[in-house]
């Protein structure tokens, strides 16, 4: 009696979890390629007593409620579950997304495809038949569930991701032969939020793990992503220390810039195989207008007005009268000034500066001040820097000026830092735009000397930072040394700046870009790249629609509106 009772309350579980509305996607005896060894059912399901796999051989649909008519956004989304193509494990992520998704107004919808991989295929093929059928069959119902037909989106993860970029780039390529008037539906998606795409590399493309990191010059994508004209914008999320490497979806967003298509790249340092981000992806739904128009933009200064956060000002030269190298007659004097927190709760400091082309630059501008003024909210010390500008005469190159006057600046702050309360070995620089490409200088390149010393701070003091914070650098890539980057920093020969010299002390870096910079995001990318392939794990934020200087005005809900928060979570001070 005891037993029983057990098993009843295994199953009513089993249907309190997966109690949607299920549908079968295809009819009877007419599944394509099926196999007697797979089944369709969550793993919950499948591990629970009594289950009986004849039962679960054909793919199925499962709604969920639909959402409050007061926030519906006439959209749904169809939520793809991971497993290796071996089953689909991510009940929990599931049961996640569809509470936080419903709640903004999207109808979701569970798509359980055939496992474990088929016998005589690709590992992907039948889930790829049943996505296909699953997009048709979601299409075909937006009429009488209410929502948009072309606002169809998917959230994925692992080799659901897989599949969901099969079903992103690829749906004009057939993966059945029609078996009935369904299959006239269109079967394209029109955005996903895809976390961690397992085997998109061709060192990882038969089923495993990236056998070579995703690296090396003959890795490419995998060439069953056709990206054809219906592939749609991505929301594409990772962990730098995945082993279905997260160079994958570096690649994936390299080839959605070289077709025009708004991306978003989310990476995650010391981050292995998992779904990250949620409210990244929920904020890239709402820049792109899939959760309803866009309020109207607000000015950042607006939002960080004051300095109500500062208990002191403190300013300082940065070079003894007569002692500052290469000295030009045009360029302003360089100084930093102290931001001290009313109330301070980290030892760290933070050296923050603007970007003006190396043409000026302005340490109370939008570009540091909102950031020194939440950084001073949440407890942290900045520097401000005023460099030196518009950029030097005499053959020297665009940034040297500024270089010197930065490293300069890390060493004053360093030998006075202990004498504040502070922490000489926790500094970090941050930069936007010319300021950010100053901040790569920084951070790969303190071994290598601007100038030659001129007193025992420059002889005793290191340059060394511990972390940097890049926002929409500039000059970075090959195409754009001068400029705005001419090819958008996507072609393959393009390549990183040679100033920047990657040496042993390279820091970690945040980077935060515009997805739509005519400063190339790929600077970005392809810096984060580089120092993982050092060993070296940094975070990176792309943003949809967004351009250069992105945070100037921004509407709330999007990325381009909670830039600082990246900045705080990157400094474990939220």
């Amino acid at each position: 009696m005891k037993k029983t009772l057990t098993l009843i309350l295994l199953l009513l579980l089993s249907m309190q979890l997966w109690g949607g509305e299920r549908e079968s996607i295809w009819p009877k005896k007419k599944m394509p390629d099926a196999q007697p060894g797979q089944i369709a059912a969550m793993t919950d399901e499948s591990k629970a007593p009594g289950f009986k796999p004849d039962k679960h051989r054909i793919p199925y649909l499962e709604w969920f409620e639909a959402p409050d008519a007061a926030v519906d956004n006439d959209a749904c989304m169809i939520l793809i579950s991971g497993g290796a193509y071996n089953s689909t494990c991510d009940g929990k992520l599931i049961d996640q997304w569809h509470k936080r998704l419903t709640e903004l107004g999207i109808q979701c919808v569970n798509f359980v495809y055939r496992t474990p991989r088929p016998e005589g295929l690709p590992i992907y093929q039948t889930a790829w038949e049943d996505g296909q059928r699953a997009v048709r069959m979601v299409r075909s119902q937006a009429a009488k569930r209410g929502f948009d037909p072309e606002k169809i989106g998917v959230i994925s993860m692992s080799a659901g991701s897989h599949l969901a970029l099969l079903l992103a780039t690829s749906s004009q390529t057939p993966a059945y032969a029609p078996i009935d008037k369904i299959d006239d539906v269109p079967c394209h998606i029109n955005w996903g939020i895809l976390n961690a795409p397992a085997y998109v590399t061709t060192d990882g493309e038969t089923g495993t793990k990236a056998t070579r990191e995703g690296y090396g010059t003959d890795v490419k994508l995998s060439d069953i992503f056709k990206f054809d004209e219906k592939t749609c914008p991505l929301s594409l999320h990772h962990g730098g220390k995945d082993p279905y490497s997260p160079n994958g979806s570096t690649l994936i967003y390299r080839q959605l810039r070289r077709m025009g298509i708004p991306t978003e790249l989310h990476l995650y340092p010391d981050k292995g195989h998992g779904a990250f981000g949620l409210e990244r992806g929920i904020e890239f739904m709402k820049q792109m207008g899939f959760l309803g128009p866009l309020e109207p933009e607000e000015k950042l200064m607006k939002r960080f007005p004051s300095d109500d956060d500062r208990a002191e000002l403190i300013r300082e030269e940065v070079w003894p009268e007569g002692k500052m190298p290469c000295p030009q007659e045009d360029q302003c004097t360089p100084y930093i000034e102290w931001h001290i927190p009313a109330v301070r709760k980290t030892d760290a400091i933070q050296i923050i500066y603007s970007g003006g082309g190396y043409e000026d630059n302005n340490p109370d501008d939008f570009e540091v001040a909102p950031a020194r003024r939440y950084l001073n909210s949440l407890g942290m010390t900045v520097v401000t820097l005023k460099y030196r500008t518009p950029r030097p005469q005499g053959g020297l190159s665009k940034h040297t000026t500024a270089w010197q006057d930065l490293q300069r600046t890390i060493r004053i702050v360093r030998s006075e830092a202990a004498a504040r309360g502070l922490n000489p070995d926790k500094i970090g620089i941050m930069g936007s735009s010319a300021g950010g490409h100053l901040t790569l200088l920084g951070v790969t390149s303190s071994r290598h000397r601007s100038y030659r010393p001129i007193d025992d701070i420059d002889r005793n003091v290191s340059c060394k930072v511990q972390w940097g914070i890049g926002i929409y650098p500039a000059y970075v890539l090959s195409d754009g040394f001068s400029q705005h980057n001419t090819t958008g920093g996507n072609a393959d020969d393009i390549y990183i700046g040679p100033e920047f010299s990657f040496d042993l002390d390279t820091a970690p870096m945040l980077f935060i870009h515009g997805d739509a910079d005519k400063w190339s995001p790929m600077g970005s990318v392809r810096v984060w790249e580089k120092m993982r392939a050092m060993g070296i794990q940094s975070e990176l934020h792309t943003l949809a629609l967004r351009p250069h200087c992105f945070q100037r005005k921004a509407s709330p809900g999007t990325g381009s509106y909670t830039w600082l928060d990246r900045i705080g979570e990157y400094l474990g001070l939220l």
